[in-house]
């Protein structure tokens, strides 16, 4: 319901075999860029910011271009960088990107790919990623300790610039290495760009990074990878066969582009990279040591597509399992009760939550009460007119329950802010005059900031952190907020050793049942006559439903890096600092 901005996706595809080779079984020479924007187009749902692309081009002839980028804002993005694509870009490596800010940050200066120039081909680099560093400073004053002077303070900026270092450093190598064999001008040229060894490059980068990602690059000379963090964060998959090696942010991309069956679809491994040589040689290797796994669960809840087999029926699971807690909100009553649904990614929730009534009761009455409209222009300035407009983004189907009478049950995959409940949809519900309205939702309370690639930075945006600190106030426990500040305080000096999350304590004292009812209490629009209860998922649910992605810090505080844990207790800090500042008690 409430948007997030998330999850880049990236695209990477190397062909195997001469252009010719495919100019002549295709019929095109745009074979490789045809099957780039199919798996750009298919992962739209993860960016909509900004797309870019990048190629290269093997055996040009000094003095013509062989390395292409292209990169555009907007939603209509990936048409606008493949409507500039000529022949002459066609080459053997592809590169996509997908962009969703993480950080506030926009414009095409902050638009995947990255790209680091320089004479020799061996030495440029094109980068882009799904990923969010958490201790981007730390980099930051590594390569300025070692007298370097990035351009831009970023995390991409500040990748590009440590890696291509690092890869300098590789270049350097082999040069001595082929001097030392006795070769000389074009021939050491020739030497370092058929002997670059990518694991190097990344053994000596991705050390000094904590967060969550999936690095991927090119180089001038012909190398291609991709890297996935050391806890399986962030999603990658490969496919390969005897004229290209393909990599995707998800698995069905790679299953209709190609047309192949899940089973030829490979997940790239914590910690491990795809590396594919300028001779087309390709392997795995591992870059980082696989930590605790701690795949993302919100993948499966709402990011990725629901078009993969798992995930589709893991949402229908986490719906299926809120049958007894929803039977319980509406004391049993079915026959008067309506089932329905936020479009559009809770749909197959919906299914799920049907479903497990169904084998509870028999007939279940489902309608689709709720039509979400195309995003109206905020063209208008005054705030109380835009929340007006803001509104009416939702809208109901008239006559769909008995006045007075029926329950509606209604499921969302997640409630962040509470924004969209309280401005447009409880209003609309209203209207509806339900005897009851349960709002049921397919992930628990999200309590907690992310920090590996959603956009969900500050604590005071989750409704569940607002209703918890409106308890504490209620019940006079401002020494446990105090308690809390100065244990956070302590904890951010923490450089070494296991970080504690000090934010935990807030939520300790109350029941998920009281901060559901203060949340209802605070998104309750003013003048609205139909109870409401709220249902969320349980952690346990959540982990017997998504049993693969135990990943679940935005739920439970448990960041699987120190530097999530630090920054948490950062956002605590800063908050109360901010109270203070405003005095605001």
């Amino acid at each position: 319901m409430e948007q997030l901005k998330h999850e880049c996706g990236v695209a990477m595809i190397r062909l195997l075999k001469p252009l010719d080779y495919f100019e002549k079984k295709y019929g095109t020479w745009a074979y490789g860029f045809n099957k780039l924007y199919l798996m750009m187009e298919k992962q739209h749902n993860r960016g909509q910011e900004g797309a870019g692309l990048a190629t290269v081009c093997l055996n040009k002839q000094p003095g013509t271009e062989y390395m292409f980028r292209e990169k555009a804002e907007g939603k209509n993005a990936i048409t606008e960088i493949f409507s500039r694509v000529t022949e002459e870009m066609a080459g053997e490596l592809y590169m996509g990107h997908l962009r969703y800010s993480t950080t506030g940050k926009s414009g095409l200066t902050f638009v995947h790919p990255f790209l680091r120039r320089n004479n020799w081909r061996a030495k440029n680099l094109c980068l882009c990623g799904n990923f969010n560093m958490t201790n981007i400073d730390e980099v930051f004053d590594f390569l300025t300790a070692q007298g370097q002077s990035p351009r831009i303070y970023g995390d991409s900026y500040i990748t590009l610039e440590l890696m291509g270092h690092r890869l300098d450093r590789e270049v350097e190598r082999l040069y001595q290495e082929a001097r030392d064999k006795g070769l000389e001008s074009i021939d050491i040229t020739n030497y370092i760009d058929d002997n670059v060894e990518m694991a190097n490059v990344l053994k000596t980068t991705m050390i000094h990074y904590d967060g969550g990602y999936v690095m991927c690059g090119l180089t001038g000379s012909g190398e291609m990878f991709a890297v996935r963090d050391p806890w399986g964060i962030r999603p990658a998959f490969f496919y390969r066969d005897e004229e290209l090696i393909a990599l995707a942010s998800e698995r069905p991309v790679l299953q209709t582009t190609f047309d192949v069956d899940r089973e030829k679809v490979v997940e790239l491994k914590p910690g491990q990279a795809l590396i594919v040589h300028k001779n087309g040689e390709s392997r795995l290797e591992q870059i980082m040591p696989a930590q605790q796994l701690s795949a993302c669960s919100f993948e499966r809840i709402y990011f990725s597509r629901g078009s993969d087999c798992d995930i589709y029926q893991e949402r229908k699971r986490l719906g299926e399992q809120l049958t007894p807690a929803i039977m319980k909100a509406i004391d049993g009553d079915v026959d008067h009760t309506v089932f329905s649904y936020i479009p559009n990614t809770a749909e197959v929730a919906y299914y799920g939550m049907t479903d497990g009534v169904r084998k509870l009761h028999g007939d279940v009455r489902t309608e689709k009460v709720v039509w979400k409209d195309i995003k109206l222009r905020t063209f208008i300035s005054a705030n109380t007119e835009r929340n007006d407009l803001a509104a009416h983004v939702y809208d109901i189907s008239y006559g769909s329950l008995t006045p007075n009478v029926d329950n509606l049950v209604i499921i969302d995959d997640s409630i962040v802010r509470g924004t969209t409940l309280k401005e447009s949809i409880f209003k609309i519900l209203d209207r509806l005059h339900p005897k009851k309205i349960v709002m049921v939702s397919s992930s628990p309370q999200i309590r907690y900031p992310d920090y590996y690639g959603i956009d969900m930075a500050r604590l005071e945006e989750f409704c569940a952190f607002r209703a918890t600190m409106a308890l504490i106030e209620e019940r006079g426990m401002w020494q446990l907020v105090n308690d809390t500040y100065l244990a956070c305080k302590e904890e951010i000096k923490n450089q070494g050793g296991a970080l504690i999350n000090r934010v935990r304590a807030l939520y300790e004292p109350f029941t998920v049942e009281e901060i559901n009812q203060k949340i209802v209490e605070m998104l309750r629009p003013q003048g609205m006559q139909a109870p409401v209860e709220l249902v969320f998922q349980s952690i346990e649910g959540l982990h017997h439903a998504c049993p693969n992605h135990p990943g679940d810090w935005y739920f439970t505080g448990h960041y699987p890096t120190p530097g999530g844990t630090r920054l948490c207790n950062k956002a605590f800090v800063n908050y109360i600092d901010s109270k203070l500042k405003n005095n605001i008690k």
